[in-house]
């Protein structure tokens, strides 16, 4: 039997790990932000299902010592993820507690979500958590994030994903769908992208 794809080094893991990233996802950030140029000098950036943390660190290492980070996950951040600008917290998205928490310290000027549920195998039940998991994130942005502010958030391609959009219409100037190359060739994730919040 072949082993699974997901657990074989691949040339974007590699990369990540001789350039000190926790994790390939960090390609993908890049790649959207090169594209949409979600992501501002002396900034705050509120990172959103954020372990290990390389978003993080991408977003560290784009501000210097300029700007603000906070992150949110369940579990902790890879431990060489700090910095003097970063604050971490580590609990549930969905507690008000830690909503609370990111709220004091924003407004922010982007807000970043590579957040996944724990999948099944069951692709109607993992699409489903998908889209529960970015209506959060979508909650967040519209309470969060300035006006002029920027978003970007992962999703399992689904039936929801139009609704979605238009949702994220309701918020953004601008709104669409983007699957960056790093993505693995057999994923079916893709990202949101929301620019220019209108209010």
């Amino acid at each position: 039997m072949a082993g699974n794809s997901y657990e074989k080094p691949d040339f974007w893991s590699k990369k990540a790990f001789s350039e000190g990233y926790p994790a390939r996802s960090v390609y993908k950030l890049q790649e959207i932000d090169e594209k949409f140029h979600i992501l501002k000098k002396n900034a705050r950036i509120l990172d959103l299902g954020a372990a290990p943390g390389s978003w993080t660190v991408y977003v560290l290492r784009y501000l210097g010592a300029s700007g603000q980070v906070t992150s949110i996950d369940l579990n902790p951040l890879a431990k060489e993820v700090k910095g003097d600008n970063l604050t971490f917290i580590q609990g549930d998205l969905y507690d008000e507690r830690v909503r609370n928490h990111a709220a004091a310290l924003g407004p922010y000027d982007a807000l970043i979500c590579d957040a996944a549920p724990p999948t099944t195998g069951n692709k109607l039940v993992d699409t489903a958590r998908s889209a529960d998991l970015v209506e959060l994130a979508l909650f967040y942005a519209q309470t969060m994030v300035k006006k002029g502010g920027n978003c970007a958030v992962k999703i399992f391609q689904g039936g929801d994903q139009s609704i979605l959009l238009r949702q994220m219409r309701e918020i953004f100037q601008s709104a669409k769908g983007f699957k960056p190359k790093a993505c693995r060739s057999e994923s079916f994730e893709t990202y949101l992208i929301g620019l220019d919040k209108k209010n």
